[in-house]
């Protein structure tokens, strides 16, 4: 547990199990693990990318956001600001000096891009699961998604009918949603959140890769994201839903590792022979659609 920005976020880093090598190369990116929101928590990452990761030579860094599993639930402060502070404040209280890639799961994204635009030279490269940069488009989507939520879950009933449905896990999973949106103002300060501006945002000059699901609509606002930063690769996996790093975690583990050895070469003298590396700043980055 860290306390950071003024909360206590529950976090846990993996280091690789071999020592970065002492003859003065460039480190390895630090992996920051973003998990999304409402419903989701460190352990989306910790089960599908964490340990491969670390295994290739990145140390690993993941969080509950503020309100979510086991980290401090405030009444207040849900906007797209706060969760960037908490990240930064994070990073600071750990000593988290050096490059970051960063993994955003859905609204994990956003805050990775979030946290991107007002910091772009830590920033190595990203990866956006199912999801975007804080742009108009996206944020209509989560305001319409919360919105939904909030009116089903208080429902009578309903976290009986998911328990029924996929069984006491997504049923504790959803009560405790339930509760987090009905005890805090997060449906409510998330959607209405200032945006970075877009010139800001078409600043990001790090490799990008974004993976969707073909059956999920968010995989529509990839042309407006590409259209913003060129340099992002789209991976679009057919018939998988906004889950897909839940469904399918072999596919976006071989795609995100097949991009940071294409896209982000190991820095000069870095590298480990276990995975690919990431270039401490910046890197080669293609414009191009992949579907697979």
């Amino acid at each position: 547990m860290v306390r950071a920005n003024g909360i206590t976020l529950h976090t846990q880093r993996l280091d690789p199990p071999h020592p970065p090598p002492a003859d003065g190369s460039a480190p390895m990116p630090t992996a920051v693990l973003i998990h999304g929101m409402a419903s989701d928590t460190m352990a989306s990452w910790y089960f599908t990318l964490a340990e491969p990761l670390a295994t290739a030579g990145f140390p690993v860094l993941l969080y509950d956001l503020r309100g979510h599993g086991r980290s401090d639930r405030p009444a207040t402060g849900y906007a797209l600001a706060d969760f960037v502070d908490d990240l930064a404040g994070l990073l600071t209280e750990l000593d988290v000096t050096g490059p970051l890639l960063l993994c955003g799961n859905s609204f994990g994204g956003t805050i990775a891009f979030g946290y991107a635009a007002r910091h772009p030279e830590r920033v190595a490269g990203i990866v956006a699961v199912e999801s975007a940069p804080p742009i108009e488009e996206w944020m209509a989507r989560v305001k319409v998604r919360l919105a939904r939520v909030v009116d089903r879950l208080p429902r009578e009933g309903t976290v009986a009918e998911i328990g029924l449905r996929r069984g006491r896990l997504a049923a504790r999973r959803a009560d405790d949603t339930r509760r987090m949106l009905t005890s805090t103002t997060l449906a409510e300060e998330l959607p209405a959140s200032a945006l970075p501006p877009g010139e800001q945002l078409a600043a990001i000059g790090c490799p990008v890769l974004c993976v969707y699901g073909g059956r999920s609509a968010v995989h529509e606002l990839a042309p407006a994201v590409r259209s913003l930063l060129p340099q992002a690769r789209t991976v679009v996996l057919p018939d998988e839903k906004h889950t897909v790093l839940i469904d399918q975690p072999e596919q976006v583990r071989r795609h995100v590792f097949d991009w940071l050895t294409a896209e982000c070469p190991p820095p000069v003298g870095g590298g480990t022979p276990a995975g690919p590396g990431v270039a401490a700043a910046g890197g080669l980055a293609v414009d191009h659609t992949t579907t697979s």
